[in-house]
């Protein structure tokens, strides 16, 4: 498999020529972050998506301390159905430093990661979530349009804690 990176020390307006080269080439994967302060992974993997024809496109990682379950699952799922299967997204904590400079770093970030990646699973399967963890909360929320072709969701951090803390999605759908 042969990927590109576009990281977001790169000014977005040169997406268009990066992702148009990507397809030309015969990329097989695009890879993007959400980096604070910089560049948006949904509005820039929405903006790759439109502008190629088969290139997948990564978002390794969506820092879920800055972001609504319900928004992001929102998101991904009209990605997904207009690009189906064209799309890998990533969650994670967030870089701690800036999630505080950004007014959302979390008490627990690994609690919110694991009650993050349950709900954000179950909704994009089309199930309908109602919880009430200790960061995460939603009362009977069910995606109208859920995606046909669910992406792959990948969950990533650094040091050994994230991963050590992360076990499969546990939500019970309602």
């Amino acid at each position: 498999m042969l990927a590109a990176i576009f990281p977001p020390s790169q000014p977005p307006e040169r997406l268009g020529a990066v992702a148009a080269a990507a397809d030309t080439a015969g990329l097989e994967q695009l890879w993007i972050w959400e980096d604070c302060f910089a560049e948006s992974g949904i509005a820039t993997a929405a903006a790759i998506l439109a502008a190629t024809r088969r290139v997948t496109v990564g978002i390794g990682l969506l820092p879920v301390p800055l972001r609504n379950v319900a928004l992001t699952a929102m998101e991904i799922a009209t990605l997904s159905r207009l690009f189906p299967g064209r799309l890998t997204p990533g969650v994670g904590h967030g870089v701690l430093s800036w999630m505080g400079q950004a007014g959302a770093r979390a008490e627990s970030p690994m609690t919110l990661l694991r009650e993050y990646t349950s709900a954000l699973y179950a909704l994009l399967h089309g199930k309908t979530v109602t919880t009430h963890g200790r960061c995460v909360h939603l009362d009977d929320v069910t995606l109208a349009w859920p995606p046909d072709v669910v992406p792959p969701l990948l969950v990533g951090g650094i040091r050994a804690r994230t991963s050590s803390g992360l076990t499969p999605p546990r939500t019970t759908p309602t």
